[in-house]
């Protein structure tokens, strides 16, 4: 069965302020979508990656992926109104093709997902039928209905944030989204896919991800990603640095 990663890019970045889609921002020399869609191309476990995109920034993201060679790429198509409405025309996309599926829903400007956490998404809808990637929620969560008075302060040891990807079958998500299409085909009150399929009582298997795996979605947001991408690189250097020295010991010692 394939495993199909889903990558959205349909943001026009409203919230960044910056001239272009923040899915096309460069961070460290490459856009944001770029860093995101090699880390599934890397991935040993996924045949394939689907991309909804602004439907006037499609040529110049398919240049993108032919320029670092993101073979997987097989579909790069117009996203809808809405983040579910893309959702949406991206499981009919991959519906055309394959009976059934894995699927990775992943948010185009998360490119900070480790291969450790795809892997597990990948064994959890193997073994459970979903799998919701989440971290511990470390700041103390409070409940407020205004915005103005706390009403509810639950135990943090019960809080978890839910990031992504979110992993189902593809026809499992695809039902739900058609039946909630026939009532609510706006998808208000609708997030996610996991609160998609949580509202038709679907058994949402938790894995745990890695805390570092923001959205970029504020400046704030961008200037932590960088950070993050430097220190990386930085350690991914210092790896390289440590096995070479280990190399020229070996030699020594001979």
């Amino acid at each position: 069965m394939k495993k199909i990663a889903m990558i959205f890019a349909g943001g026009t970045g409203q919230r960044m302020g910056a001239e272009i889609p923040k899915q096309f921002l460069k961070v460290c020399g490459k856009e944001i979508i770029i860093h995101t869609l090699e880390l599934f191309e890397q991935n040993e476990n996924i045949d394939e990656i689907y991309v909804a995109c602004i439907k006037d920034w499609i040529p110049y993201l398919k240049n993108l992926i032919n320029k670092y060679e993101v073979d997987k790429v097989t579909n790069v198509f117009a996203g809808g109104q809405t983040g579910q409405d893309s959702i949406f025309l991206c499981l009919q996309e991959a519906k055309k093709y394959n009976d059934n599926a894995v699927v990775l829903i992943h948010d185009g400007v998360r490119p900070l997902i480790t291969q450790e956490t795809i892997d597990n998404c990948i064994m959890g809808v193997e073994q459970f039928g979903s799998a919701i990637t989440v971290t511990e929620c470390f700041e103390t969560p409070i409940m407020s209905s205004n915005g103005i008075s706390v009403e509810k302060m639950p135990e943090r040891k019960t809080m978890y944030t839910a990031q992504a990807p979110q992993g189902f079958y593809l026809n499992d998500i695809y039902n739900m989204h058609l039946i909630e299409r026939k009532t609510n085909p706006n998808y208000d009150g609708i997030v996610d896919s996991c609160g998609l399929m949580f509202k038709y009582g679907f058994d949402c298997h938790m894995i745990k991800g890695n805390r570092g795996n923001i959205k970029v979605t504020t400046p704030e947001d961008f200037y932590t990603l960088l950070s993050n991408l430097n220190m990386r690189d930085y350690e991914q250097i210092s790896i390289l640095k440590e096995k070479e020295e280990r190399k020229t010991l070996k030699k020594l010692k001979r």
